[in-house]
């Protein structure tokens, strides 16, 4: 039991609650993350700075996501809301999620409008904003503030209900989609395993029917292994037309290639349902969860289930110099970019190939055009990879035309 006192601080507190929710459900030490994997995730964040604005396309510095409308392809509407004005394909969006609630937070209204989306990582909510450097990985461009803020906001979507999660609304990510060029997106609820709250995955499919947006909103699965139950829920989501499954071994305190993992993942074969995985370390989330993410924890998985189609998120964080070999080396796996600075996606492209690669925002922790300025910056000579990245690459993975 967690006890609240008046002089506890929000981070003290969220450190205790996820440290109770890790022992609750079953949590061990991973022996083997090293002293070497977190000396390799420091020597990366260090190193990332360092070189930002020295590679092929020089600075990319903005003042907030707003900024962003110094760039040739987007304006400013009279509003002050960021639009694009490039021709683009038919934009999909491999990753994002709906305003979600956990424990004992209430659910949250889906199909609501608000006047401000607040992201979770908000660039533009002070005044000046932050500068984003579109050539590091993006949780690198917060401050301090902007941390405790998102803090705050996973301690309240935990208990009381989150005020930021409360934008992240259909609605308001349809207008988003409009506003810059995005023509469908992949919704993906986390099942995290906690008692009580409601079913994300459930939660998501009704609000979607009740949307009349379910052309463009393509939703995935989420269940948890360790959950009684879990494989009929599964079959259930599936014959309600999911599209994939989520799997985030953080969130879900889950390592990738243990046994009751295998066990989704061979399920998820006989439904014909891709799995997006939460991949790497972003270098924010409590040191206790990052052994659940090393990349080498993923390689069971995708070496037993040939069949199944995998894609590492944010092409493998932090972690992506592990994530690019284990693309290279399985036909099987994509890499999914969101959060991956400029310099960062050109090297994925050059090294890897494009045909390996999903655009993907992580809306709402960022707005839509964070990760589509990268894009469009990397592919401005170069229109096939533009249209693989942005569209035809999601064909792929789901089997069908989207």
């Amino acid at each position: 039991m967690i006890l609240l006192t008046p002089e506890m601080d929000r981070r003290h507190f969220l450190k205790l609650a996820l440290a109770a929710l890790a022992g609750a459900s079953g949590c061990t030490h991973s022996e083997d993350y090293t002293d070497d994997d977190a000396v390799r995730l420091a020597a990366q964040m260090r190193d990332e700075a360092a070189r930002s604005g020295t590679g092929p396309y020089g600075p990319l510095r903005f003042s907030g996501y707003r900024g962003l409308a110094d760039l040739p392809w987007f304006e400013l509407d009279a509003h002050g809301v960021l639009r694009t004005k490039a021709e683009l394909p038919a934009v999909f969006d491999f990753h994002a999620h709906l305003g979600w609630a956990h424990l004992f937070a209430p659910p949250v209204d889906l199909l609501q409008r608000t006047p401000r989306i607040q992201y979770l990582l908000d660039c533009d909510r002070t005044d000046p904003p932050c500068t984003l450097d579109l050539d590091v990985y993006i949780n690198a461009n917060f401050t301090e503030a902007m941390h405790d803020d998102l803090s705050r906001e996973v301690r309240d979507s935990l208990l009381f209900g989150s005020q930021a999660a409360a934008t992240h609304t259909i609605p308001n990510l349809l207008a988003e989609m409009d506003a810059v060029g995005v023509a469908k997106i992949a919704i993906l609820p986390i099942a995290t395993g906690l008692p009580f709250g409601e079913d994300p995955t459930a939660h998501v499919l009704d609000a979607i029917a009740n949307s009349d947006a379910g052309e463009r909103l393509i939703p995935f699965a989420s269940v948890h292994p360790r959950d009684v139950g879990w494989r009929t829920q599964l079959r259930g989501y599936a014959q309600r037309g999911v599209r994939g499954v989520k799997v985030h071994p953080e969130m879900q305190r889950l390592f990738p290639d243990e046994p009751a993992a295998m066990e989704l993942y061979e399920e998820c074969g006989r439904l014909n349902l891709p799995v997006i995985f939460h991949g790497g370390r972003s270098g924010i989330e409590p040191a206790f969860m990052r052994p659940y993410a090393l990349i080498r924890r993923y390689v069971a998985a995708i070496t037993s289930f040939p069949q199944v189609r995998f894609v590492l998120g944010h092409a493998g964080a932090r972690d992506v110099a592990d994530a690019i070999p284990v693309a290279q080396q399985h036909a099987n796996v994509w890499l999914e970019i969101s959060g991956q600075g400029v310099t960062q996606l050109h090297e994925l492209i050059h090294t890897l190939g494009y045909e390996k690669l999903l655009f993907g925002t992580d809306w709402p922790f960022y707005p839509l055009a964070a990760t589509l300025a990268k894009v469009l910056i990397v592919t401005k000579e170069h229109d096939p990879a533009r249209a693989a990245i942005l569209h035809t690459n999601a064909e792929r993975v789901l089997g069908t035309r989207t």
